[in-house]
């Protein structure tokens, strides 16, 4: 089930996470989202992972810019950040999601950061068994993709995680959707 919603981006997740104490972005780019996000939450600890290091400097830079303390990591998808398995209570995750070859995916060059490869899902996929060890119990993990990404297919894709369309918007050529995951309790309560 698609839900469109005409609400910002601030109004959706303010009114869905209460009071995170950690603050994961994967992919963080400019760092326009992490930032924005320590913004909502000054209290919580906010830190952006980007394999690219160009990409770090410039989150490093935008978080400088705006006067906002952020922690930026240099990392493939939050590798090496294992400690915080379990802990994250906000995670967002803009991923690479064009449809390109998959050489595209892995050459390293700026293609890289929006280059998914077969139906823009192979660093999707490559993520999404992670995204539910970096999970508190109770936190929530926003994932943002186009339409040829088969976003009803990725909703009922990772074990543990129930995912729900919670907005859909058309920029330029591209219909964008924003997934929500949370953990399923059943699942929770019997572990």
């Amino acid at each position: 089930a698609v839900v469109s919603t005409q609400s910002t981006g601030e109004e959706h997740v303010t009114s869905h996470v209460t009071s995170p104490l950690i603050c994961l972005e994967i992919g963080s780019g400019s760092g326009a989202v992490t930032t924005f996000i320590k913004s909502l939450y000054p209290g919580a600890f906010c830190l952006a992972v980007d394999i690219n290091p160009v990409a770090s400097r410039a989150t490093r830079e935008t978080a400088r810019l705006n006067a906002q303390d952020i922690d930026v990591v240099c990392s493939d998808l939050g590798s090496g950040l294992e400690m915080l398995y379990g802990k994250v209570d906000l995670l967002v995750f803009n991923p690479p999601y064009v449809v390109t070859e998959s050489t595209e995916v892995s050459n390293g060059g700026i293609e890289a950061s929006w280059a998914g490869g077969i139906d823009g899902r192979e660093v999707i996929d490559r993520f999404l068994p992670r995204a539910r060890k970096f999970l508190a119990p109770s936190g929530v993990f926003y994932l943002v993709g186009v339409q040829e990404n088969r976003p009803e297919e990725i909703c009922t894709s990772v074990p543990g995680l129930i995912g729900c369309i919670v907005a859909t918007r058309k920029a330029g050529r591209e219909k964008l959707w924003v997934i929500k995951f949370t953990r399923n309790k059943q699942e929770s309560n019997s572990s």
